[in-house]
């Protein structure tokens, strides 16, 4: 076992997966985000938990994240949602994955790909309505999607756009996104265009704002069990998956003035009994936690004193009883009745949620556990 891990909860995932299929109804197609490693959680094993509950889509980031999946015997259409440089075309063709494209050389490159290999390539269509970021301008699109009519070895499968603010609780922003996607929607049909896959729901409008369902919804930071914003209350029940784990490696008293990790930024000002926890940015644990951050011991509150460093901190013991070396630290999740969430966290480092968990290293292992119907 080791003393640092990230114990996923697929149970959680299973559930939260089902939740969300309920709430959509039968109709709607469930794309199950996945980028970034499923948001810290582990990609593969997400996407088999995904699987086995009935998901049949899945969206990535990048062409090297989805070719990982299909490495691991993943075989449901996968949809990279981002850029894609055309050295990266060939491996998503060999991959077969389904690309975004907003570019006419792009488009080019993978119209001769795909010709060559005698296999249409599906590609979808990203429409920026108002993210500012990836995709066509609203009145880019018609124009685009007529030159691709035209290459061969091309089909557009699907338009999708991505709101900007839908996990607010002012949805005004929202609604006019909204409502410029159905412009184009309408333009490209009134030209004679129907795309089959038209989708621009993300976690927070699935959850909030049925009425852009519309054919699929993408959904990612809901399949975690993770709150969109503080702004807007569950629709659903969701359960948080992901919980840090470490062990005390080392506990003892320091007398009053005595300075603690680079900096000393924190001076004790009595004798304080300290313990080392073996966590640090090198894992991915906030730095900005530094004299701001808490883990659980025994059940109670442990403040960081001093700075957090590459692969360890320390926390005042003081309030937490018997301490002892290889006792269970929880730095996300939940001790006996206490708990820090990745939302108090995020506070604390002034970040959002998402970049919790994502933002744990590779060297931090994942550890599976959970049954699929443990929160039925």
């Amino acid at each position: 076992m080791p003393v640092t891990y990230a114990e996923v909860d697929l149970g959680a995932i299973a559930h939260n997966i089902r939740a969300v299929q309920n709430h959509i109804g039968p109709d709607v197609i469930l794309i199950a985000v996945l980028k970034a490693n499923a948001y810290g959680h582990g990609a593969l094993m997400v996407a088999q938990t995904a699987l086995q509950q009935g998901v049949q889509r899945l969206g990535v980031a990048r062409p090297d994240e989805g070719a990982y999946l299909r490495a691991n015997g993943v075989r449901v259409p996968i949809l990279v949602m981002n850029y894609t440089s055309g050295r990266d075309l060939k491996t998503a063709l060999d991959h077969d994955l389904l690309l975004s494209v907003t570019e006419d050389h792009i488009a080019e490159q993978l119209s001769a790909l795909a010709e060559a290999r005698g296999r249409p390539a599906l590609v979808h269509v990203k429409v920026d309505t108002g993210m500012g970021r990836f995709g066509l301008l609203p009145d880019e699109v018609l124009p685009f999607i007529e030159r691709l009519a035209r290459l061969p070895g091309l089909a557009v499968e699907g338009i999708y756009s991505h709101f900007a603010v839908s996990d607010l609780a002012d949805k005004s922003y929202t609604h006019q996104q909204f409502a410029t996607f159905q412009q184009v929607l309408a333009a490209l049909e009134a030209a004679g265009h129907y795309i089959p896959i038209r989708h621009i729901a993300n976690s927070g409008a699935t959850l909030d704002l049925p009425e852009t369902h519309l054919d699929a919804v993408r959904v990612g930071i809901a399949l975690y069990g993770m709150p969109r914003s503080s702004e807007v209350a569950p629709t659903v029940p969701l359960h948080p998956a992901l919980s840090l784990k470490s062990r005390v490696a080392r506990v003892r008293t320091l007398p009053a003035g005595s300075s603690i990790s680079y900096g000393r930024t924190y001076i004790t000002s009595r004798p304080t009994p300290v313990a080392l926890v073996p966590v640090g940015y090198g894992d991915g644990y906030h730095r900005s936690l530094s004299n701001r951050g808490a883990v659980l011991i025994n059940g109670r509150r442990a403040p960081i004193v001093g700075r957090v460093c590459m692969d360890q901190f320390v926390v005042d013991v003081s309030e937490a009883g018997d301490v002892r070396v290889d006792d269970e630290v929880v730095l996300l999740g939940c001790q006996g009745d206490a708990s820090i969430t990745a939302e108090e966290i995020a506070t604390w480092a002034e970040t959002i949620n998402y970049e919790v968990t994502t933002g744990l290293l590779p060297r931090v292992p994942r550890l599976y556990t959970g049954d699929a119907h443990a929160y039925e």
